[in-house]
């Protein structure tokens, strides 16, 4: 029962991930803010996850892992039901930052207290109960958000957290009344939070503002950006020589860690901006509602779930590489199909791509997790463990930001292509003012189906790229060296 519910835990942090995905449009339209503007609802919270992901290890050790459960799934409920309550975007990015900050150390935390209420020989019984969690959390995520944003209003994708994290809190209170770990006074690295908190957030402003401020020939832009890069410089020198480091940046010494998160970081940054993306150009372009877009999302959960068990018996017959060489390639290949797409594409061209990048992904986060951790030393792993997910969360923040301009911009350009060659638009807005409409209703309707056109063009186009990126990260595993053949299957990160 305890596990059930640490795992309920670990379900709706991931769960919080991809529910807002399906519902910025709304989310935007509530708050009366451009789309793109909207995604800032989601980078917010990751970033702040990201940050608070390594200091994990250091609060469980000074305060107990129980005792900080227990405080970060009740700020998770009170940060979201502010989210519920917000009326402006900017009450509600600082609001989601407090979600991500108490949300970050969750995952973490279920896994330790879960492999320590848990006698030895069930760890691997109890891992798989967790790691269900991790993939049917995002096939249910984007159908609840899509079903609350269309039928409820958008605050509910966040009040709805309030009643699932209560029971949660109760229970683990309850359950788990004599497993809190042993607490020693330990430093902080106060210097290396502060250097890691700016350089972050100002990167990170940075991509999120830029489209709007016209990038660098923004004052404010070019600040951010000297800023990050200086503390980021700053960051670097000072973990390497702090004796009590906030993130212990030495465990990048090893040759298969490193190639193992910088494979993870690029392939989940790509993947995880065209989770961000899709339900936006559905909504917004295809006239899908949100429940129809979260149904699309939700396919790409389906064969992982699936093909998840099997993973660690292939891993004992093949190089773990080969496997996420194989898995980063086939999502990539996914990624190419969607270059194919249309205003004309019917749901299931629409889906097929997203039902069939299960595949890849099973076969991506599991083995590269094995390769990481077998590449550092045993007392290492935590920290390694920390970083791998510092990196991936971080990636997946500014993908998200990297992509949505990317995008954005690619439609405005290929929109105003077609306006050039333009063919036969006084004959359609002739025909239209036949049929009753005025001459500014005609080149208004004409001028939302070049824009339609333009912005499927520039998805195909951003998803040829992601295609590309994803080739490189699937060569990149190869830097790392072949793990050994004795090495037991790692729970994800």
């Amino acid at each position: 029962m305890a596990g059930f519910v640490l795992a309920m835990a670990n379900f709706i942090v991931v769960l919080d991930l991809t529910i807002a995905n399906v519902s910025v449009p709304h989310i935007a339209g509530g708050l009366a803010v451009s789309v793109s503007s909207g995604t800032w609802v989601i980078t917010s919270y990751a970033v702040a996850e990201a940050i608070c992901v390594p200091l994990t290890g250091w609060l469980a050790g000074r305060f107990g892992a129980l005792r900080v459960f227990l405080f970060s799934i009740s700020g998770f409920a009170l940060f979201s039901a502010l989210c519920g309550l917000s009326g402006s975007l900017g009450m509600l990015v600082l609001f989601r930052l407090g979600q991500g900050f108490c949300g970050g150390p969750l995952m973490p935390l279920s896994q330790t207290l879960l492999l320590r209420i848990f006698p030895k020989e069930m760890h691997s019984r109890a891992m798989a109960m967790w790691a269900m969690t991790v993939v049917t959390a995002p096939i249910a995520g984007p159908i609840i958000g899509g079903w609350i944003s269309d039928n409820w209003s958008w605050e509910w994708i966040f009040l709805i957290n309030v009643p699932l994290a209560i029971p949660i809190v109760l229970g683990v209170a309850a359950l788990l009344r004599g497993a809190e770990t042993p607490t020693r006074k330990l430093p902080i690295d106060t210097i290396g939070l502060l250097l890691l908190v700016t350089w972050v957030g100002a990167f990170q402003m940075m991509l999120d503002l830029g489209r709007e401020e016209d990038w660098f020939s923004s004052t404010k832009i070019v600040i951010l950006a000297c800023t990050g890069a200086i503390f980021f410089a700053a960051f670097v020198i000072w973990e390497l020589t702090e004796k009590h480091p906030i993130v212990d940046l030495k465990v990048l010494r090893h040759k298969g860690f490193s190639a193992a998160t910088l494979s993870l970081m690029i392939g989940f940054g790509t993947y995880f901006a065209s989770v961000v993306v899709i339900p936006q150009w559905l909504q917004t372009s295809m006239g899908y509602t949100a429940t129809e877009a979260g149904f699309v999302m939700a396919f790409g959960g389906v064969l992982a779930v699936a093909a998840s068990p099997l993973v660690p018996a292939l891993m004992q017959k093949f190089d773990p590489r080969l496997l996420v060489f194989v898995g980063i390639l086939w999502i990539g290949f996914c990624s190419w199909m969607r270059t194919y797409w249309s205003t004309d594409s019917t749901f299931w061209i629409v889906s097929m791509p997203q039902l069939l990048q299960g595949l890849g992904v099973s076969l991506f986060f599991v083995p590269l997790t094995t390769i990481s951790l077998a590449a550092v030393n045993i007392e290492e792993t935590a920290t390694a463990s920390g970083i791998a997910n510092f990196g991936r969360t971080l990636a997946g923040a500014l993908a998200t930001a990297l992509v949505t301009t990317y995008w954005n911009d690619s439609g405005r350009m290929d929109t105003a292509e077609m306006v050039g060659t333009l063919n036969g638009a006084e004959q359609l807005s002739n025909t239209l003012q036949q049929q009753g409409f005025s001459a500014e209703q005609a080149a208004a309707t004409i001028a939302q189906i070049v824009q339609q056109q333009g912005l499927a063009v520039g998805t195909t186009h951003l998803f040829g790229v992601a295609a590309i990126v994803l080739v490189v990260a699937a060569m990149t595993i190869w830097i790392a060296p072949r793990p050994p053949k004795d090495m037991k299957p790692q729970a994800g990160h």
